[in-house]
């Protein structure tokens, strides 16, 4: 299993509006085709403005199908063209769980 790490760098005071546009149409698509959501957080101490989130995966070939699923999805496309503006950075990694770590299951 590995985890992928996003972390969105927001406009000065897009949080609350992330968040709820996410909330709004966002997460029910995402869970719906990327499956095991780890957490979904916003810095509050240090570099703020910032959203991190966690999506674990079966293997790097279950993270690029799903992810091509979810980029052919109406739903999603028209979600992302109306949040797309908050969002100034995008920043990625994959994680590779230690071995005696489980990762939580789906959120």
């Amino acid at each position: 299993m590995i985890v992928e790490m996003r972390t969105y760098t927001l406009a000065l005071g897009a949080t609350r509006r992330y968040f709820k546009l996410y909330g709004e149409k966002g997460l029910a698509v995402q869970k719906r085709i990327l499956g095991h959501l780890v957490g979904y957080y916003s810095v509050e101490v240090g570099a703020l403005n910032k959203v991190i989130h966690l999506w674990a995966y079966d293997s790097l070939d279950d993270r690029a199908q799903r992810r091509a699923a979810l980029w052919s999805d109406p739903e999603w496309l028209a979600y992302v063209a109306e949040v797309g503006g908050l969002v100034l950075k995008q920043e990625n990694q994959i994680l590779n769980p230690a071995p005696f770590f489980e990762v939580p299951p789906a959120a």
